[in-house]
């Protein structure tokens, strides 16, 4: 696994792992969730590399 995808997974699971403590994520919505906050944070790490 590369560097970047390493990072990609640890922040989105930071990220998923704070919204299930706050009440906001549930079982149901785990995996419409995760993929939407992963696109997010890949999309976000590959912008700040071409910028």
């Amino acid at each position: 696994m590369k560097k970047e995808d390493e990072l990609t997974v640890k922040v989105t699971k930071e990220i998923v792992v704070k919204f299930i403590e706050v009440g906001r994520l549930t079982v149901n919505t785990f995996e419409e969730a995760w993929g939407s906050i992963h696109r997010t944070v890949r999309n976000s790490l590959n912008q700040d590399r071409e910028d």
